[in-house]
């Protein structure tokens, strides 16, 4: 059993907290850990006393220490594909570990949830833990994203996407944008997670600010309208017939003007939960479903959690944005709204890696070749 965290992200340390939460959930007795680590720079590792390890690197501000084990996967359905790399180049490769049965990727941003890894791993043959590499590179892309969801029916906020050649040559198209959507707007990567980036404008003199920290991220930017009231969350399982659990409520506090990246992992009082949500039955059927009809629309498998906003009195919701590999921090969501519909940690990681096995099993009885019959 495979876990793979770190990663070239600017979400490498979010991925650190999360791992620890998964192999820490993993039954000993059904599971052998293998903990694959990817340094900041791509390298990857394997390590054998990784919850230490994954200890101290979040205690140390999240940077992921090289190993004595480098590792590779090799892109191969046949044999051992994670072979080390500790032989001079002149010398045969030599498996590193058995054959891995199932990864699950705890991977946050990108290089890991945007298809990339996904897209190894298909070429490898092992069955992995979410979505597959369309669903996770639509997934990654808010605005393509967003368009699908919009053409499926299910209620998007109001966005402009606007990319950083075009910006260059001529700044005031950002202007025009807002404008067009009105103060205050977000701006943020197109492609990246856990509130990097983002920033609330309130108005035109503080939009190239905003514009300059989110390009550092993505060569696309989001120009978003504002949605003034709640924020939801809600978690879907599931592969053909994916289900969602009760949503939950996120409230902003401590003088955070939204659920930014400090009010979310640096300030201890930047927001609080009610898990699940007080909310009217038929509005949390309706978010549940509205959950449950973006994951098909993007083509999803295994996970997700689906981010929504909504006006103070409830009468408008829509979908902020879906994302393909959840945090398992302590503090996220995902995992805590499976609980209290029912479903413990444990218990989720089990179901994870089954539906990964079934995804996989279904795949495998495709047909690859196709044989051309001989002219009558």
């Amino acid at each position: 059993m495979g876990v793979i965290f770190g990663g070239r992200s600017s979400e490498h340390e979010i991925s650190l907290r999360s791992a620890q939460t998964v192999m820490s959930a993993m039954d000993p007795a059904r599971y052998e850990v293998v903990p694959i680590g990817i340094a900041r720079d791509g390298r990857w590792y394997l390590y054998h006393d990784a919850q230490r390890m994954l200890r101290a690197a979040v205690a140390n501000g999240g940077e992921l220490n090289p190993a004595d084990a480098p590792v590779s996967l090799l892109a191969q359905p046949v044999g051992n594909p994670l072979v080390s790399l500790n032989r001079g180049s002149a010398e045969p490769l030599e498996a590193a570990h058995g054959p891995l049965d199932v990864v699950f990727p705890v991977l946050h941003g990108s290089y890991g949830e945007d298809g990339t890894v996904q897209g190894l791993l298909e070429l490898a043959n092992i069955p992995y833990v979410g979505a597959g590499v369309l669903g996770s590179a639509v997934g990654m892309d808010k605005d393509l994203q967003k368009r699908l969801l919009r053409e499926a029916g299910v209620p998007v906020v109001r966005f402009k996407s606007l990319e950083r050649n075009a910006y260059s040559r001529e700044p005031e198209i950002a202007r025009r944008l807002a404008g067009e959507l009105g103060y205050p707007v977000f701006v943020k990567p197109n492609a990246l997670g856990s509130s990097i980036g983002v920033t609330r404008v309130k108005g035109e003199d503080a939009l190239a600010a905003a514009l300059e920290d989110a390009f550092q991220y993505d060569r696309k930017v989001l120009i978003e309208a504002s949605c003034q009231g709640r924020e939801f969350e809600c978690s879907v399982l599931g592969n053909e017939e994916p289900q969602a659990s009760l949503p939950g409520e996120v409230m902003v506090e401590h003088g955070h003007d939204f659920y930014s990246y400090d009010s979310k992992y640096m300030d201890p009082e930047g927001a609080s939960f009610k898990i699940p949500a007080e909310l009217p039955g038929d509005v949390s059927r309706r978010i549940s479903d509205f959950a449950v009809a973006a994951f098909k629309a993007l083509s999803l498998r295994g996970m997700a959690r689906v981010d929504f906003l909504a006006t103070r009195d409830l009468a408008q919701i829509y979908v902020g944005e879906v994302n393909t590999i959840p945090g398992f921090t302590s503090i996220s969501m995902y995992p805590k709204l499976w609980e209290v519909s029912g479903l413990p940690l444990p218990r989720l990681i089990d179901r994870l890696i089954d539906l990964a096995l079934e995804e996989h099993r279904q795949r495998a009885e495709l047909k690859v070749t196709y044989n051309l019959k001989p002219p009558s």
